[in-house]
């Protein structure tokens, strides 16, 4: 298990404009260290929206789950080597090739780098696989992505946090791991199925928590943001 001290905070910078999430940071301040930029924000202004939230002295997790054919992954990783991301995501499912691949541009390219694989999505339960001809649960289709995404030179996962225990248990303390579906005492789950509050998770082994809404729709962000590092620090 790792160190529960060493387990950060990053925030999902899950907003609708520009105008809104940079008045949302500026807010924040140092309240916050890490920001998640994903897919809508990254889709709508591109790059330079992440140079702009690193120039305010955030570090950036780049969340666009890539998966693609190993190539244009490859291609991919060598563009966002140009920017100041430190981790980036791509798909598990995209298979040990793909990944071989991603890995290789990132040490030619942005040796800093890390890169996750996501295993199985929060918002998808052991029945929604099964839908999809997954006969496993999902904890064992976490457990067989992660095997093959980390043989395959990835430096981290991301997961629920309810599959942390096993993870951990399986590959050791070396990978690191990320996990969403995290809510604070009290907040909305949403459409998120696996769910596990701050504290708990980094006592399963978590390196770094995401959080959303439950800052981001907070009556004071900073403060619920400063709380959850509070958590983390105090275990």
């Amino acid at each position: 298990m790792t160190n529960q001290k060493d387990c950060g905070l990053i925030l999902a910078l899950d907003l609708e404009t520009r105008e809104e999430a940079l008045e949302v940071l500026d807010h924040l301040g140092d309240s916050v260290e890490w920001v998640k930029i994903g897919l809508q924000l990254f889709t709508a202004y591109g790059p330079d929206f992440v140079r702009e939230v690193a120039k305010r002295n955030y570090r950036i997790f780049l969340d666009l789950k890539l998966h693609d054919i190993p190539n244009t992954v490859a291609k991919a990783v060598q563009s966002i080597a140009q920017l100041p991301v430190e981790l980036l995501t791509l798909h598990a499912a995209g298979g040990p090739e793909m990944i071989e691949w991603a890995n290789q541009a990132r040490l030619e390219h942005a040796p800093q780098l890390k890169l996750l694989a996501v295993t199985v999505l929060t918002s998808m339960s052991s029945e929604q696989l099964q839908a999809l001809n997954v006969q496993v649960s999902a904890e064992e289709q976490v457990l067989h992505l992660a095997k093959k995404s980390l043989e395959a030179g990835a430096q981290g996962l991301v997961c629920s946090p309810l599959e942390l225990p096993a993870l951990r248990e399986q590959f050791g303390t070396d990978p690191l791991i990320v996990t969403p579906g995290i809510r604070p005492k009290g907040s909305d789950s949403n459409e998120q199925k696996r769910v596990m509050t701050p504290s708990a998770a980094a006592q399963a082994g978590s390196n770094y928590i995401v959080v959303g809404r439950p800052i981001l729709k907070a009556d004071d962000p900073a403060l619920t943001a400063t709380n959850v590092r509070k958590e983390l620090t105090l275990l």
